[in-house]
């Protein structure tokens, strides 16, 4: 239903939008503050860790995908194109294509556990900091 493809830094300033969106909208728990500061760390050295891949539809990025080895590093969906199928269609790349078995998934954000856990993947840990060591647990999920 939908294409997917490679990303690169000239959709770096799309990908921040949707990434802003989407996190405005899922991630209630995240001080404004916080979120300011991830912005910049997101844009200059997040997307360049990981291989990007996106959805388009009539030129404009409706979601994206980030991946490292067989991590999810990344999924994130424009607000107007969740439960259209953008996600899972990225997913399913991820698995199918790419061989990706893992993604870490900030435990306050339900509907994105929820997402994962119907997709098959199973919580195999619970960290109770986040990447950069602030009090946001995260649960470690693996496909069986």
């Amino acid at each position: 239903m939908y294409t997917i493809s490679p990303l690169s830094n000239v959709d770096y300033l799309e990908m921040i939008e949707v990434w802003e969106a989407s996190v405005r909208a899922t991630h209630d728990f995240l001080p404004e503050a916080r979120m300011l500061e991830l912005k910049p760390l997101i844009l200059d050295q997040y997307f360049d860790a990981v291989q990007l891949f996106g959805v388009k539809e009539d030129g404009k990025l409706l979601g994206f995908l980030g991946i490292h080895e067989t991590d999810i590093e990344m999924l994130f969906i424009r607000p107007d194109a969740r439960r259209k199928g953008v996600g899972k269609a990225l997913l399913l790349h991820a698995i199918e294509n790419l061989y990706c078995t893992k993604v870490d998934v900030n435990e306050q954000n339900p509907q994105a556990v929820d997402f994962y856990l119907y997709m098959g993947f199973q919580i195999v840990g619970r960290s109770p900091l986040d990447g950069q060591g602030e009090p946001y647990p995260i649960l470690h999920l693996s496909l069986s």
